[in-house]
């Protein structure tokens, strides 16, 4: 068996999985984080059937299912509640044999930390703000990244370059105990309101408007759009929500490794605004690419795994984040005629 050591700077979704393929490959490792502990805020995150493979591969997938729910229909709708387009859902599963998933973020949180867990030996250091990265890297085979969109093993290995950007519009999420049965998206005008199942009795909500609004002004934006919009607010508690301004990460890297034996992951190495909802796909996708390859060349030949992870990762997560971005741009457009017109010719 395989026998590096890594340290893995970053406790969150991206952190953990990679830490796990490690371990599972005979790793020494350890997972830095500077938080006090780890972070359980979020509601639901979709689940790709390529990710739910992935996760199969670092044995955590049967954990995944257990607390998941399967995302099989959804359409996208105008604010008057007519339907425009459908998500292609259906073909995705038919296409992979499984559903989409989604998954509280704080259930894969934990099926993440017990697996981790399972292994007795990983140590995760809280309250840990890494500033010398290259004192982090003596004795160690491996630096890897996973310390999100502020990464500060980015900027000391990739410099500031490709750095945070805001695109001018303000999310809202939250989770409201009702259980509406009408799922996807709906667009308006320079603002949209998603909805997706997440357990039993309650459904995951998010919102985008071009501007810093209150929870008030939250409710007023979408007071007339479609039922069960206005609902799900209303009788949301909005101690409960989270507010954050969207950001992503460009320009894109020109590589997610480092010769000096450093590997971003997750949205250290390509953060995106969340329309396509793959954030946590693409983490997961890229944890357990780079300790396959970790593990097909062993650790006498890092600068070559490193290399093969970078060749199988970068431009498809790039093309992800462009086109979530792109994606934003259309949503939140103010020519809706045109815009909504193209949604119909969708197919389905």
């Amino acid at each position: 068996m395989n026998s590096g050591s890594a340290v893995v700077v970053g406790a969150g979704i991206a952190g953990l999985a990679t830490a796990i393929g490690l371990r599972r490959a005979g790793w020494t490792v350890e997972i830095l984080e500077r938080r006090a502990g780890l972070e359980r805020y979020g509601t639901a995150l979709g689940i790709h059937p390529t990710a739910q493979t992935a996760l199969d591969r670092l044995g955590v997938g049967r954990a995944l299912t257990e607390r998941a729910v399967p995302y099989r229909s959804a359409q996208i709708r105008r604010p008057d509640g007519r339907v425009l387009a459908r998500l292609p859902l259906e073909r995705v599963e038919r296409a992979a044999g499984r559903p989409e998933l989604l998954i509280s973020r704080p259930h894969l949180l934990d099926a993440l930390v017990a697996a981790l867990d399972a292994f007795g030996d990983v140590p995760v250091r809280f309250g840990h703000h890494v500033a010398d990265v290259p004192e982090l890297a003596r004795g160690r085979d491996l630096v890897i990244g996973a310390d999100g969109i502020n990464s500060a093993v980015r900027t000391a290995r990739f410099g500031r370059r490709s750095a945070v950007r805001t695109v001018g519009t303000v999310a809202w999420i939250g989770i409201t105990d009702i259980e509406t049965g009408r799922y996807g998206e709906t667009w308006g005008r320079g603002a949209f309101f998603g909805m997706t199942p997440v357990e039993p009795g309650r459904t995951n909500w998010y919102a985008t408007v071009p501007e810093a609004t209150t929870a008030g002004e939250l409710r007023d934006t979408f007071a007339r759009w479609h039922d069960p919009i206005p609902r799900l607010l209303a009788e949301g508690d909005p101690a409960h929500w989270i507010r954050y301004e969207m950001r992503h990460l460009h320009p894109a890297l020109p590589s997610f490794v480092h010769p000096s034996g450093v590997a971003l992951v997750g949205d250290a190495a390509h953060a995106m605004t969340p329309n396509l909802g793959q954030g946590a796909c693409t983490a997961i996708l890229d944890a357990e690419a780079l300790t396959r390859a970790l593990t097909t060349h062993g650790p006498a030949a890092v600068p070559a795994a490193l290399r093969a992870y970078d060749r199988e990762r970068r431009r498809p997560a790039q093309r992800v984040a462009l086109g979530s971005r792109t994606l934003h741009r259309f949503a939140m457009t103010s020519h809706t005629g045109a815009r909504d017109a193209l949604l119909r010719l969708l197919p389905g």
